[in-house]
């Protein structure tokens, strides 16, 4: 009989639980030869793909129109992908591109079915080779705000907020106030990311939620991105690794970021 946490630990596998779940999973996949082999087995299918699936970047002119159209959707001007700057821009005679079932079908219909069948196997179970750490964030982002999922510890008071995270995350983040600059301190949360427990800062911008992820890391970090309308800024304190995420503006986000590193 399968058993009953197996469910559990592959959403574990695939990055879909909170930080608590997975701290649960853990010490039950110590203690289960069921479950710790199933993790084996997932892992060998996901190390299997990354050899045997090829991977071909988009031509430099599509990838443009695409980011390009991204922008525009997430400023809220529209779904007709855009020219994008002049650097980039396709040659002339080539349509504009609309994104909807018959932009996706051109591209399918370029593509082997064999070819086809490895690049949705790539895309469901490997994560992106472009951004995992990216793509991690951004989910974390879009899960926490879902309802009851966004703070832990609810309060304005940075007092209250970062000695909470002395038990619950494996980092202790900067945490300040800054309402007089428009950005208002309402909580933190634990969160997993790059499999350790993450302190999240969260903070209300107007309309916008805005979560600070905090980790403890010596990789490289990212460059600053967009990725699904939810812009992300990178950056380093001492041996704390920082992303703030949110789908306010950069100039908004950006001056959090300000504030935030010129904290003593």
């Amino acid at each position: 009989m399968q058993c009953a946490e197996a469910l559990r630990v592959q959403a574990y596998f695939d990055g879909e639980v909170d930080a608590v779940s997975a701290a649960e999973i853990e010490r039950h996949v110590e203690h289960c030869a069921e479950c710790r082999a199933l993790l084996e087995d997932l892992e060998q299918v996901r190390a299997r793909l990354r050899r045997g699936v090829s991977y071909e970047g988009a031509p430099a002119a599509l990838r443009a129109q695409v980011m390009h159209s991204l922008d525009l959707e997430a400023a809220g001007v529209g779904n007709i992908i855009a020219a994008p700057p002049a650097s980039s821009r396709p040659l002339a005679r080539e349509a504009p591109l609309r994104r909807g079932r018959g932009f996706w079908s051109t591209i399918a219909g370029g593509i082997g079915g064999a070819a086809l069948a490895a690049a949705v196997a790539a895309f469901l179970v490997i994560p992106r080779m472009d951004g995992p750490l990216s793509d991690e964030i951004v989910s974390a982002h879009v899960r926490s705000l879902m309802p009851a999922h966004l703070i832990d510890v609810v309060s304005t008071d940075k007092h209250t907020v970062k000695p909470w995270f002395a038990g619950h995350a494996d980092v202790s983040p900067v945490v300040a106030d800054f309402e007089s600059n428009g950005f208002r301190l309402i909580g933190g949360r634990a969160d997993y990311i790059d499999h350790q427990r993450s302190a999240v800062v969260v903070y209300q911008h107007g309309p916008h939620v805005i979560n600070v992820f905090s980790w403890a890391g010596t990789d490289r970090l990212p460059s600053n991105s967009t990725r699904s309308g939810y812009h992300m800024a990178f950056w380093s304190q001492g041996d704390i690794h920082y992303c703030a995420v949110s789908d306010t503006g950069w100039d908004e986000l950006l001056g959090l970021v300000r504030l935030l590193r010129e904290v003593p």
